[in-house]
C-alpha cells in the first residue's frame, strides 16, 4: 500500500470530492448530448448539425435555382464557422439529407454519388456537389426578417440561428432518430399533405386529440414504400402515447413464368434495410436450409428495386410462401416510434401526434408575428422617407434654394419643413432624375399602398383570429406543392390487414409430406426410412448396437424424445438423417445432459395424455401439449434426482394402470388415482424393497390386460383373471402372471 500524498495548499490545487466531480461533468456531458446532438427541436425538426448545414449552404447562396458547389466547400464552412467537429461526421449528415431513400423530403439536392439503397457509401466530399431543395427553402423562409433569434457561434466570430422559421412540418415529415444519454428518439417519416391537413383541422379545432387526427394522418409514409400491417387500434395507441412501433413489410406481387410456375417479385423493401444485406441474409438462411420453401433468390434491380424469390415447388401457396419469408427474414421489420423531442428547443419530452403538430403551429404563429413586426418597422421607416419626399415635392423650389445657398442645408431643411433627420438625409441624397413629375406620382402611389399594408399588419398583429387565418392560408399554399397528386407528395407506404397464419400450417406447407419410418437404436441413434416399412431385419447397425424402437411418422411431424433426466425434447422430422448409413446420435439435435439416455421416442399428435414414471416408482399423468418444447434444451416434466431417473412412458388409454417392477412383481389400480400435472415428481405407483420400476401400462379393465412375448404373440388376461393383482396405488403387488415376458416389459 502506498502512502497518501497530501498536496500543500500553496500549489493552488483545489480539492473536490470525486463523486461530485463525476456527477457534475457527466451531467454536463449528458446535457450537451441531449441538447446539441441527439434530440431534434420540435419546431423545425432539426438537430444542430443539420441546421448549421442548411444555414451554411444559404450563406453560400446555394438556392434551388442556383448552381451546385462542392460538398467539401460546404463542409469546410460548417466546421470552420459553426460546428467544430469532424468533417466526416458533418459530411455524413449532409449525405443523409440528400438521400431520397433515407429522407422522405430531401433537404439537399445532391449531384454525384450519394450512396444507394444497397447500403453503399457516398463518394468522397471532393467529388460530390450539392445545393438546397425547395423544401429546405421553406424551412429557411423568413430568416432575414427577424423571424428567429440568432446566437454567437462557438468562437464568437459569427452568428447562427437558434432555430429555423420552418414553414414545413419537418419534424414528422422527415422524421429523426438519435440516442442521447438516458433517452433516445425515433420518429418515422410521414406524408406532408396528411400532416398539413391535420394541421388545418387543429387550427379549426385546437382541442382535437391525436385519435381525431388519424382520419388525416394514416400512419408513417416511408421513402422506400412498403406496407404497414398493424391494425388501427395499435396505430392509434402509438400516436396517443408517442411510443410504439410499426410493422413494415416489403411490397410484392406474383408473376407467372409459364407452365404453371411462378415467382414472387419484391419491388419495395422496409425502411432503412440495406438491399444488399437483405439478400445476403436470405442467401445465408437458404444455404443453412432454414427456408425450405425457397429455391433461389435473385437481385434484378436497376434503378428500381426488383428482388425475385423463386419457390421450391409451384404447388406452394404464394401467401404462405411469403409469410414464411416475412417471419424469418428482414422482408418484415419493426420501426419504433418514440416521439421524444426538445419542446420549445429546451425541454426533452415525449409528445403525442397532436402535441407535436400544435407545437409546430404555435411556433408558426410566433414566426408570423415576428415577421409582421419586422415588416411593420420597415414600412414605418419607408413611410417616413416617403413623407419627406412628398414635402420636398410640394416645396421643391424652396428646397433647391436652401440646398444651393446654405453651407449646411440639413439643419435648415429640418427646421423650415419640420423634417426628421432620416427625411432630411433622404432628400439630400435624392438624385436629380427623381425630381420629375412621374416620380412624384409613383411615390404617392407607394405611400398609399404602404399605409394600407401597415393597417393590415397592425390588424394582423392584434388579432389571433387573423393570425390563424393567415397561417392556414400559408399551409394551403404549401400543400399545393406536396399534394397527394404530385410526384413528391404521393403516399408511398400502403396499409394491409394481415390474417394471422397458423404456424403449423406454414411449417407443413414448407415441407412435402411423405411417410417415414423412424428407427431408434439402443445407443440413441436415429434415422428415417422412406415409407412405412414393417420388415427392419435387414438394417445394419454400428458395432454392437441394435434396434430399440421403431414407429411411423411423416416429414411434417414433430418427434417427442423422453429422456432419463425427465425432460422432453422436440425434434423436426424433416431435419433428421435419412435411412442410409447408421443415422446420427439424437444428441446432435438436442442438448441432452451427460449421462442421460433415451427412454422413448414418438411422433407428436396433440391432445393425448402420457403416464410418465421414474425408476423409484413415482409418476403422474401429463398432457401431450405440455411436453412440446421450443428449444434444444427441452422441457422439464418429470422431476428426478440422482440416482433416480425416468424409466417409463405410456399413452393414457382406459381406466386402469398396470405397473411392473424389476422384482417381477405387478400391481393393478384405478387410473383415477393418478394426478394430472404439467411438471412435478408425481405420486408413488408401486412400493419396492429392492430394485425399481420397470414398466407401466394404462388399459381398460373390462377388455383385459395384454402383452407381447418375444416371438410377437399376444397374451391377454381378462378382468376375472387379474383379480389377484388388483389392489391400491403404492402396493407392493405380487409376482407377474405365468408367461409374462422376462424383459419385464408389456411391449
Amino acid at each position: 500500500m502506498g502512502k497518501r500524498v497530501i498536496l500543500p495548499p500553496e500549489r493552488g490545487i483545489e480539492r473536490v470530492e470525486l463523486k461530485d466531480a463525476l456527477e457534475e461533468r457527466y451531467l454536463a456531458y449528458a446535457l450537451s448530448t441531449i441538447m446539441h446532438r441527439a434530440l431534434p427541436d420540435a419546431r423545425d425538426g432539426l438537430k444542430p448539425v443539420h441546421r448549421r448545414i442548411l444555414h451554411a449552404m444559404r450563406q453560400l447562396r446555394l438556392d434551388p435555382d442556383a448552381g451546385f458547389k462542392k460538398c467539401a466547400r460546404v463542409v469546410g464552412d460548417v466546421i470552420g464557422k459553426f460546428h467544430p467537429h469532424g468533417d466526416q461526421a458533418v459530411y455524413d449528415a449532409l449525405v443523409r439529407l440528400a438521400q431520397s431513400f433515407a429522407q422522405r423530403y430531401p433537404l439537399v439536392d445532391g449531384q454525384g454519388n450519394f450512396g444507394n439503397v444497397d447500403g453503399d457509401n457516398a463518394a468522397a466530399m471532393r467529388y460530390t456537389e450539392a445545393r438546397l431543395t425547395e423544401t429546405a427553402r421553406l424551412l429557411l423562409d423568413g430568416i432575414d426578417e427577424d423571424a428567429v433569434d440568432f446566437r454567437a457561434t462557438y468562437d464568437g466570430e459569427e452568428r447562427e440561428p437558434v432555430v429555423l422559421p420552418a414553414a414545413f412540418p419537418n419534424l414528422l415529415a422527415n422524421g429523426s432518430t438519435g440516442i442521447a444519454v438516458g433517452m433516445a428518439t425515433s420518429i418515422p417519416p410521414h406524408n406532408a399533405a396528411e400532416l398539413l391537413d391535420a394541421a388545418l383541422h387543429l387550427i379549426d379545432k385546437r382541442t382535437a386529440k391525436s385519435g381525431e387526427l388519424l382520419k388525416y394522418v394514416k400512419g408513417p409514409d416511408f421513402p422506400t414504400g412498403g406496407v404497414i400491417v398493424d391494425d388501427k387500434a395499435t396505430i392509434r395507441e402509438a400516436y396517443n402515447s408517442g411510443r410504439g412501433s410499426f410493422r413494415v413489410r416489403a411490397r410484392w406481387h406474383q408473376e407467372k413464368t409459364g407452365h404453371g410456375t411462378w415467382v414472387a417479385v419484391v419491388t419495395e423493401i422496409p425502411y432503412l434495410v440495406p438491399k444488399s444485406r437483405l439478400i445476403e441474409k436470405i442467401a445465408e438462411l437458404l444455404t443453412a436450409r432454414k427456408l425450405p420453401l425457397l429455391a433461389d433468390v435473385r437481385d434484378e434491380s436497376a434503378e428500381a428495386v426488383r428482388i425475385v424469390l423463386e419457390p421450391r415447388s409451384r404447388s406452394v401457396d404464394p401467401t404462405l410462401f411469403m409469410e414464411s419469408l416475412f417471419k424469418l427474414t428482414e422482408l418484415e421489420s419493426r420501426f419504433p416510434l418514440n416521439l421524444n423531442v426538445l419542446s420549445g428547443g429546451l425541454v426533452p419530452k415525449v409528445v403525442s401526434l397532436s402535441e407535436a403538430l400544435k407545437e409546430w403551429l404555435d411556433y408558426r404563429r410566433e414566426v408570423l408575428i415576428r415577421r409582421g413586426r419586422f415588416r411593420l418597422t420597415e414600412i414605418k421607416r419607408r413611410l417616413e422617407v416617403l413623407g419627406g419626399y412628398l414635402i420636398a415635392y410640394l416645396n421643391l423650389d424652396q428646397v433647391i434654394k436652401i440646398i444651393r445657398r446654405e453651407d449646411e442645408p440639413k439643419p435648415v431643411l429640418m427646421k423650415r419643413f419640420k423634417l426628421s433627420e432620416i427625411q432630411a438625409d433622404a432628400i439630400l441624397n435624392m438624385r436629380l432624375r427623381n425630381l420629375r413629375k412621374l416620380e412624384e406620382f409613383e411615390i404617392k402611389k407607394e405611400h398609399e399602398a404602404l399605409k394600407k399594408e401597415k393597417s393590415e399588419l397592425e390588424k394582423l398583429i392584434g388579432s389571433p383570429a387573423r393570425q390563424w387565418k393567415s397561417i392556414a392560408n400559408e399551409i394551403r399554399r404549401v400543400r399545393e406543392t406536396y399534394g397527394p397528386t404530385t410526384a413528391l407528395g404521393r403516399r408511398r407506404t400502403g396499409f394491409e390487414q394481415v390474417k394471422e397464419i397458423d404456424i403449423k400450417a406454414v411449417t407443413e406447407a414448407m415441407i412435402e409430406r411423405e411417410p417415414l419410418t423412424f428407427v431408434v437404436s439402443q445407443k440413441g441413434w436415429i434415422r428415417a426410412l422412406r415409407g412405412h416399412q414393417q420388415d427392419l431385419s435387414g438394417l445394419a447397425w454400428k458395432g454392437d448396437d441394435g434396434l430399440k424402437l421403431a414407429f411411423y411418422a411423416e416429414t411434417t411431424s414433430k418427434l417427442l424424445v423422453f429422456a432419463t433426466n425427465g425432460r422432453f425434447y422436440t425434434l423436426d422430422a424433416s431435419k433428421l438423417p435419412g435411412g442410409r448409413g447408421h443415422g446420427e446420435p439424437i444428441r446432435l439435435f438436442a442438448d441432452l445432459d451427460q449421462g442421460a439416455d433415451v427412454v422413448d421416442v414418438c411422433a407428436y399428435v396433440g391432445g393425448r395424455k402420457f403416464l410418465v414414471a421414474s425408476r423409484h416408482g413415482n409418476g403422474f399423468v401429463v398432457a401431450e401439449n405440455e411436453c412440446l418444447g421450443t428449444t434444444r434444451k427441452g422441457k422439464q416434466v418429470l422431476n428426478v434426482k440422482a440416482p433416480d431417473r425416468a424409466a417409463a412412458i405410456a399413452l393414457v388409454d382406459g381406466d386402469s394402470v398396470a405397473v411392473v417392477g424389476e422384482n417381477r412383481k405387478m400391481v393393478i389400480f384405478p387410473l383415477a388415482g393418478l394426478p394430472e400435472m404439467a411438471r412435478g415428481r408425481g405420486v408413488r405407483l408401486q412400493r419396492y424393497k429392492e430394485g425399481g420400476l420397470s414398466d407401466v401400462k394404462p388399459f381398460t379393465l373390462a377388455q383385459g390386460l395384454t402383452w407381447l412375448d418375444p416371438a410377437g404373440r399376444t397374451f391377454t388376461l381378462d378382468k376375472k383373471e387379474l383379480a389377484d393383482w388388483r389392489g391400491k396405488r403404492a402396493d407392493a403387488g405380487r409376482l407377474a402372471p405365468k408367461g409374462f415376458p422376462k424383459s419385464n416389459r408389456f411391449r
